[in-house]
């Protein structure tokens, strides 16, 4: 099959987006300046009276697409494909008992360099002092994309701009960024991507640019994805999680220092702004039973509650370890889950529970850098120790911590969750596999990704116990099916997702949070699929 973009240049078959619960068909075909059905653009749409959300699908070999369900009223509809520059937008009414069809013709474009993924780039962008010191400590938050390959500075606006990530994400940076590597980093920004820069404006133009495409299957084709924009720029949703009512919460990090509250048949946020005048970096926000929803302030090492009533943010500040005052290392929160009792758990240096009637924390020394955490059936807590790579449990009824090495050494395991039979899930980012872990036997069965760069970061269990992973660096999502291993890429829309959780909601859909793109939505696959 015909490699295509890591990310972006995928196709799939008629599917069905439902912007109501019936209505009619808009299809087409997509065809390119040679007149030949082009597979593997992304056709979008958006009803112009709820303008912020927008419908994704794909063209097919034949370059057919297809929209099942719309609702009546007026859409606009467009296409986009890596290489290619797009049609008009189409504008197009959609009538009961009127199908529409459009068909787009698109000319020759070019591959820029923030149409690839992290892993290209890493491939493609040249050695130098710099480089390493850049991916290793920028990439995790975000990519290159958006901030860095769409925007050309002078050499002093490229340390204009590391100064002010080390500024604003101080807490973060203070230690792992020191001046002499900031320096090198602004210097090797300014010749990769400074008005003078040393690579070629598109990286098509590199000898090695066709070899990091990577094929995909006509499954990888069935996809359909639904996307919110953000009121405000830079908002950088890490996540969308949907409460007992149907909306859905968003911690928005680094400087933003609101969550967002989203009503998905509308489009509508409200946002709410945390106390903490500094870089509160809200990393996490789930809801609990009654209605509060409790959020994880990774840059101030606060705990905060939003109160239905009165909607407004109380904060709970825990203790920094003493010399490291305002520093992650000393003290941060970075995933909440709320236990059975009601406690609230946060991940992060070190793990700690608060408890909400007395506002005082428990500081676990033993998990001094959890990363993610969940609760079973029993009420035990299971957790990921990242830099130790291992997995970790505390019994309900002891209190005991055990501890298990994750199966493969320096795996750095960030993400877990609990499948329908009880077994316990870790993504290793650094090595690229899933290992699931039998809490009965205490044995591990490991899956190793596809790609040279799988890095999986967001993990979910759908309805069929399929477990679903989010590749940081390689622009895709995947599927592993337990039973038989096979496991299915599917491209995303926008390059740069790092989408950091998976949230599973009551109507199957999967919500996740874009956040470099300013976006967070949910995908479902057809039925049938």
């Amino acid at each position: 099959m015909k490699p295509l973009r890591w990310g972006i240049g995928i196709l799939i078959l008629a599917v069905s987006v439902s912007y109501g619960t019936s209505g009619e068909i808009v299809s087409g075909t997509v065809k390119d300046p040679s007149g030949t059905p082009l597979m593997g653009a992304f056709v979008r749409m958006r009803n112009s009276a709820r303008s912020k959300i927008t419908v994704s699908v794909l063209s097919n070999k034949q370059g057919h697409y297809r929209f099942e369900n719309v609702s009546p009223g007026d859409y606009s509809l467009w296409v986009s494909a890596v290489g290619y520059k797009s049609d008009p937008l189409a504008n197009v009414t959609v009538a009961a008992g009127k199908p529409i069809a459009r068909d787009f013709a698109l000319q020759q474009g070019m591959v820029r360099w923030n149409d690839v993924s992290n892993a290209q780039a890493r491939i493609l962008l040249p050695d130098g002092k710099g480089k390493q010191a850049w991916f290793n400590q920028c990439f995790i938050c975000h990519g290159f994309q958006s901030k860095v390959a769409g925007t050309h500075r002078n050499a002093q606006g490229w340390v204009s701009a590391v100064t002010f990530m080390r500024t604003a994400m101080h807490y973060n940076l203070a230690l792992s960024l020191r001046d002499q590597d900031a320096a090198e980093v602004a210097a090797y920004l300014n010749d990769m991507f400074g008005t003078d820069s040393k690579v070629p404006q598109s990286p098509a133009a590199l000898s090695g640019y066709k070899d990091t495409l990577r094929p995909f299957t006509d499954e990888s084709m069935k996809i359909v994805y639904v996307d919110y924009d953000l009121p405000k720029a830079n908002s950088f949703p890490f996540s969308a999680t949907p409460d007992k009512d149907g909306k859905v919460w968003i911690p928005e990090f680094g400087r933003a220092n609101r969550i967002g509250r989203l009503d998905a048949a509308s489009g509508e946020i409200q946002e709410f702004s945390v106390p903490f005048s500094g870089t509160a970096s809200v990393h996490s926000a789930v809801s609990a039973p009654d209605g509060t929803v409790w959020l994880a302030e990774q840059g101030s090492n606060r705990v905060g509650k939003w109160d239905p009533k009165t909607e407004t943010i109380t904060e709970y500040q825990a203790v920094y370890e003493a010399g490291k005052e305002g520093i992650g290392a000393g003290g941060s929160k970075h995933t909440t889950r709320i236990d059975p009792k009601g406690y609230v758990w946060t991940s992060g240096f070190p793990l700690t529970r608060l408890d909400p009637k007395t506002g005082k924390f428990t500081y676990y020394p033993e998990a001094a850098q959890a990363y993610s955490m969940d609760f079973d059936a029993e009420g035990n807590m299971w957790f990921t120790l990242s830099a130790d790579s291992k997995l970790g449990k505390i019994g309900a009824k002891t209190g005991k911590f055990t501890f298990w090495p994750t199966p493969t050494p320096k795996s750095f395991p960030r993400r877990l969750e609990l499948d329908h039979d009880g077994m316990i899930w870790i993504g290793e980012f650094d090595t690229g596999r899933l290992a699931r872990f039998d809490p009965k036997t205490q044995t591990y069965k490991e899956w190793v990704l596809p790609g040279p760069d799988p890095t999986p970061y967001a993990l979910g269990i759908d309805r069929n116990n399929q477990i679903w992973y989010s590749s940081h660096n390689q622009d895709v999502i995947g599927r592993l099916d337990p039973k038989t291993g096979k496991i299915t890429e599917y491209p995303v829309p926008y390059p740069e997702n790092t989408m950091k959780e998976f949230f599973l909601d009551a109507q199957g859909r999967m919500w996740f949070g874009s956040p470099p793109n300013n976006k967070v939505g949910y995908f479902t696959l057809p039925s049938g699929s």
